[in-house]
């Protein structure tokens, strides 16, 4: 029995997507729930995975081919019988695809966009050093890589000359350049920012927190949070917490705009800004307001990581009223950060850094960190943005606040 392998339903956000790359080819056998094919949207890759054991009769689209939803991938020779009755095929790849064996070797750290570029260039993966987490490659280091590569021969074959009269500025490592097209991702985050800055009215106000007492607590009940809850006790949950009781009281901040119309949200659904290799994510925390800082941080911390790896869903990304990112991460002391519209507001979070500060008439060193609000001036004022601002530095310089929701 043949089988159709179609490209799933698409959200309705999503009219369409790029076929990256295909891990079987015809004559191979797969077997079920197996990753077929990755499909990369504007803002995840999809993988299609088999639907039963069987061969790969024929595949109808090509790497890089624009698809929609319900379109015809491939077909499938479907049953174990035809599973079984193809095993040199699978062989036979093993020694014209050095580039899929090799990410067999790596333990499966390739970063989606750097497996596109190691496929496409027919390159070893295991020669390529990763820079990210747990030796994770990135299309930077498979960039990287490829450079070296590329100038290493002219290195070799320069012929040593005696010097001119006139010494000219030599040039210094690799003038090489590589052109890649850019991702589906990128260009959707690149289409995104050009909107917000040619559609909201964007200002920015700061201010900066003391983080005295959030560091006292996490020093005090780090361990036995952990021990409880199985999630240590970071920064998050504090912000998550601090931004929505200033929600509550400035709902402005909270609201969106939908044509003529301002939405004012009764929920709280917060994105967390998360950078990966294929930029920039906003997975979103819904109903935020209910969830204990146990579940802030146990949610923050799996969809950080299924953003990282490339599994999370095009629902987890979609939607929001609020966004929080942080810089701070990266070591960024200040910065002005982009709304995620239609949000009308974005809180971006900074380096904690040890500075002098007057307290009670005494100069001392206190943690501090900058704070600054991005919002749209049509419906977010002045003075709700300094207040919102404030009741968050509030909150977090007498955390006690958060519980008793003042």
């Amino acid at each position: 029995m043949t089988i159709e392998i179609k490209v799933p339903q698409l959200p309705e956000s999503v009219s369409d997507a790029t076929l990256v790359s295909w891990h079987k080819k015809p004559g191979e056998a797969v077997s079920r729930d197996e990753n077929l094919v990755d499909l990369e949207t504007d803002k995840v890759v999809l993988e299609v995975p088999a639907p039963s054991a069987g061969v790969i009769k024929e595949l109808k689209v090509e790497n890089g081919a624009t698809v929609t939803s319900g379109q015809v991938l491939a077909i499938l020779e479907a049953g174990e019988a035809a599973a079984a009755a193809a095993p040199a095929a699978k062989t036979e790849e093993k020694t014209e695809a050095p580039a899929a064996a090799a990410e067999s070797k790596a333990g499966g750290k390739l970063a989606p966009a750097a497996k596109r570029m190691v496929e496409e260039h027919k390159l070893d993966a295991t020669q390529i050093a990763g820079s990210g987490r747990d030796g994770r490659v990135s299309k930077g280091d498979v960039i990287q890589h490829m450079a070296g590569k590329s100038s290493a021969p002219a290195e070799a074959k320069a012929p040593a000359k005696q010097a001119p009269a006139v010494k000219l500025p030599a040039a210094v490592g690799s003038r090489s350049e590589q052109r890649v097209p850019m991702t589906r991702l990128r260009a959707r985050i690149a289409e995104r920012l050009i909107q917000a800055q040619s559609t909201a009215a964007m200002l920015t106000t700061f201010n900066e927190v003391d983080l005295t007492a959030v560091n006292e607590i996490r020093a005090r009940y780090k361990d036995k949070f952990e021990k409880a809850h199985g999630v240590k006790l970071g920064f998050s949950s504090f912000f998550i917490k601090a931004s929505i009781e200033a929600l509550r009281k400035f709902p402005a901040v909270n609201a969106s705009i939908d044509g003529n119309d301002i939405v004012y949200h009764e929920f709280y659904d917060v994105g967390v800004a998360v950078s990966t290799d294929r930029g920039l994510m906003v997975p979103v925390i819904r109903n935020a307001e209910s969830l204990s800082f146990a579940e802030l941080e146990v949610a923050v911390g799996e969809y950080a990581k299924k953003a990282r790896d490339g599994s999370i869903s095009l629902e987890e990304l979609t939607g929001g009223t609020f966004t929080i990112t942080n810089g701070g991460v990266f070591g960024s002391l200040m910065s002005t950060p982009i709304l995620n519209p239609p949000q009308v507001a974005i809180l971006g979070m900074h380096k904690i850094q040890e500075r002098p500060m007057v307290v009670d008439g005494e100069i001392k060193v206190r943690p501090m960190m900058y704070l600054a609000l991005t919002y749209d001036h049509r419906i977010v004022d002045g003075r709700e943005s300094v207040q919102f601002l404030v009741a968050i530095k509030e909150a977090l310089e007498d955390p006690a606040r958060l519980l008793l929701q003042l």
